[in-house]
């Protein structure tokens, strides 16, 4: 009797293969991103995949998420800024319309149901936070996103100017699930030592919450119980909770590691808006340490880059002054 089973189909594939299988495509993808220019022998730097009993095993990043490019505001609003007069000359474009059609067929690929099946490994975790803090010269940036806040409900914002010139701690989620997870990175009762350290330097620091909301039901559901928020949520606090709508793109989503749209995920940025750490899904007591230690090393180098500014100025200011001094003489 020959056997069809599914079992059977997967014990016969390359472990190669087999991990694929268990793990979704879009992590895949995000692996292979950085590896496109190398030999297809490298190992994968995102993502390892092995096969533990049939299930996908989380492991810790070892590649910078992001764009290569830094974050202008404006950018990723989800508006078509095109005229009338390129909609049409864009419409009769032959080649317009195999990018449309590439762009319809990846969606239509994609199981309804994926993210939410996808839920069953680790809980949705996608990776482990990196151990050390990636490189600030290595490091990539985090997008520019737009939208409403908790301080201007009726006026869409972007987050880069909000980002710059500090430490930010950006928790992005969709759902209530989700936005349960980032606590248990970025809450008081989770992860104190972090708040120990946000309480001894508070100005250079800071919490920013991103609510990713693509479904306009659910969006206007946010906006109706937006008073409630505000009452939940500290006051000085409600300028940095975004609510996005649009602009959170495949690509997007692919090179900042949101792989997952149920699970939360919580980013460290310097002042650069570069991502220094990330994690997602539960945290754990590991991910938890590393957080607040993260904090503290870039509050450190920050320290140690205004204190070698101000002696350099200084040191600049003595020399004009030696030389209008031997200039008098």
């Amino acid at each position: 009797m020959i056997r069809t089973s599914k079992a059977w189909i997967t014990s016969s594939l390359p472990v190669e293969f087999r991990s694929c299988l268990y793990y979704p495509r879009r992590a895949f993808c995000l692996s292979t991103r950085f590896n496109a220019s190398e030999d297809s022998s490298t190992p994968s730097p995102h993502f390892h995949p092995e096969e533990n009993d049939g299930e996908f095993v989380p492991k810790p990043l070892s590649r910078p998420l992001g764009l290569d490019h830094p974050p202008q505001p404006g950018q990723n609003t989800g508006i078509d800024p095109r005229s009338w007069r390129q909609r049409r000359d864009d419409f009769v474009n032959y080649d317009k319309h195999l990018e449309r059609r590439q762009q319809l067929t990846k969606q239509v690929s994609k199981p309804y149901f994926r993210e939410w099946t996808n839920m069953r490994f680790s809980k949705g975790k996608s990776f482990l936070s990196n151990p050390q803090l990636f490189r600030q010269h290595k490091a990539l940036y985090f997008p520019n996103l737009q939208g409403v806040t908790l301080a201007s409900p009726k006026v869409a914002e972007d987050t880069t100017p909000v980002l710059q010139g500090k430490i930010s701690i950006v928790s992005v989620f969709c759902s209530q699930w989700a936005e349960r997870q980032v606590a248990t990175f970025v809450s008081k009762d989770q992860n104190p030592a972090l708040h120990e350290a946000l309480g001894e330097h508070n100005g250079p620091v800071q919490l920013v919450d991103i609510n990713i909301e693509e479904n306009s039901m659910k969006a206007s559901l946010i906006r109706l119980f937006m008073p409630l928020l505000r009452r939940r949520i500290p006051e000085d606090r409600h300028g940095k909770y975004f609510v996005i709508r649009k602009g959170m793109t495949e690509d997007i989503r692919n090179v900042t590691g949101l792989l997952n749209g149920y699970v939360g995920y919580v980013y460290l940025l310097d002042n650069e808006c570069k991502i220094r750490w990330a994690g997602s899904g539960i945290a754990t007591a590991d991910e938890r340490q590393g957080l607040a230690r993260g904090v503290r090393r870039l509050l450190a180098d920050q320290k140690e880059g205004y204190t070698s500014t101000a002696h350099s100025e200084q040191d600049s200011l003595e020399k004009v002054a030696e030389a209008d001094a031997a200039a008098a003489a």
